[in-house]
Parts: C-alpha cells; structure tokens; sequence
C-alpha cells in the first residue's frame, strides 16, 4: 500500500492519518530510521493524545501491509507487471523489474482512488496541513532505536510539493518512478515505458476494490 489506500479511511484524524504514512516517509527521508510494532504498542499507553494517536497509526499501517503482501491478488498483479516489466527492460533479469512490479501496484491504487473521488487527495493532504511534523518526528524517535533529525522537514516537502497528484498522469508519474530508481540505486527506466503505464493503471484499476479487502483496523485512540 502507498500513502493514500493506507490513509484514506482515517481523513478524519489527521494524527493518525500522519502515523499511517510514517513508514513511507522514512523509506524516503532516512532508511536506517525503523518503526517496530512493540515499540509503537508500547506509545499506547502515553498520556499525550497526539502521541497515542500517531503511534496507533503507525500500527494501522504495519498491519496494512502485513494482510496486504500476502494476498493472491496482489501477489498475482505484481508478478505480471514484473514479467511485463522484463520485456520492457532488454537484459534486466534481477531485482529491479520485480522491486517495479511491487511499487506500481501501491501508488497506481492510489491514482484509481483519486481518479475514482478526486476529494479524496484534498482532503488528505488538508488533514496533513494540520498535523505538527515536529510532533510526528518527537515520536518517531521516541518509538525508534535509531533516531532521526530529518523527518519533520520532509514532513513540511511532501505536504508542499504533492505529488500524489501526480499517479494520474503517465509522463509525471513515470518522473517519480524515476526517483525512486535514483534513490535505492537502481538504472534508470527510459521514457519509452510510459507507453506501458496505461495497461498497467486499467489493470489495477478493474482490482483496485480486490486489492483494498479492508483489514481489521486499529482503534483510533
């Protein structure tokens, strides 16, 4: 799951919302940085609301991807696209057409959502408008062993430059597939995927409602 399909039953709770994306967040700011179950369970007990909040959505997102990885539909989605993915990338037989396969999955749920409620992503990033990063941050290094110094800026950059917008276009969301590439280290894909993306987005969007099968939720708290 991406930011959106992890969040968007939660617009209502902007701390909680902010826990959800935590995750990600750190995959992008600071990936030695982890949030663990135990730790986060043991915030539940704070005395501080937005603490307890924050950590529960940090659980919520935990649980999403735990059920989520591990059901057929999306299991069978990403190994086509990582097949689809290796006819596309001539001599890439490794990782990264596979690594593709999984993430276009998770943010081309996300453009289905906004493409299908557009309200959707306005809200989102308006719940996020009214989280504190430096709160978020305080208790991400108060869950984790290795802390960060970095994540309430970021917090600040993915609210101002939203780019969830971005899922919707093929050209734009191609750019952003780009970036993650640079970012974990891997070559560069090449702009004649984009002819590729549209089957690729009917595809999850005809599963988008298989691959969302709610999970059992943390109480918001």
């Amino acid at each position: 799951m991406n930011y959106l399909a992890h969040g968007f039953r939660f617009l209502d709770s902007p701390n909680f919302l902010a826990g959800t994306a935590v995750p990600d967040w750190l995959s992008v700011v600071d990936r030695k940085v982890r949030v663990r179950s135990r730790s986060a369970t043991a915030m539940l007990e704070n005395p501080d609301v937005a603490t307890r909040q924050i950590a529960s959505g940090i659980l919520q997102h935990l649980a999403d991807d735990q059920w989520f990885h591990q059901t057929r539909v999306f299991a069978e989605t990403s190994l086509q696209f990582a097949v689809e993915l290796r006819d596309r990338l001539p001599g890439d037989e490794g990782f990264r057409p596979s690594f593709l396969g999984h993430i276009l999955v998770e943010v081309l749920i996300d453009a289905t959502l906004i493409q299908r409620d557009r309200s959707l992503a306005d809200r989102y990033y308006d719940a996020m408008d009214q989280v504190s990063a430096a709160k978020v941050q305080q208790v991400v290094n108060a869950i984790a062993k290795v802390q960060t110094g970095r994540l309430d800026e970021w917090i600040a950059r993915f609210r101002q430059v939203k780019f969830l917008y971005d899922y919707l276009d093929d050209a734009k969301l191609l750019f952003r597939m780009e970036q993650v590439m640079s970012r974990v280290g891997l070559p560069p894909l090449g702009e004649h995927l984009v002819v590729w993306l549209p089957s690729a987005r009917r595809i999850v969007a005809d599963r988008c409602d298989q691959l969302l099968t709610p999970p059992q939720e943390i109480s918001v708290v």
